[in-house]
């Protein structure tokens, strides 16, 4: 996988409540393509931070229905990858990608 490659499937980092709990853990939380695969984001990870992968989990996130001055809108469906890493391993994600 080129580095060009790894930029599209890895849109960005979830930085939320949740994903700084889990960093405790030696996991980090990131927005994914919708098509991406779990080897192909365990590839993305590897080339992009230089680190070494343990395990990918994926959940896909429905978009919400939402209303806004009383127009009904509909937010987008989100796929997000929790990267497990390997022990001693670290990502700084305040520096960005």
């Amino acid at each position: 996988m080129n580095l060009l490659n790894a930029y599209d499937v890895i849109l960005s980092p979830s930085i939320t409540e949740k994903s700084t709990l889990v960093s405790e853990h030696n996991q980090v939380i990131f927005n994914v393509r919708r098509t991406a695969t779990k080897p192909e984001i365990h590839a993305a990870v590897e080339k992009l931070f230089n680190v070494k992968v343990k395990a990918v989990n994926t959940l896909n996130r429905k978009g919400k229905v939402k209303r806004f001055k009383g127009v009904i809108g509909r937010r987008s469906n989100v796929k997000k990858a929790i990267v497990t890493l390997e022990e001693g391993q670290s990502i700084d994600i305040t520096t960005g990608l």
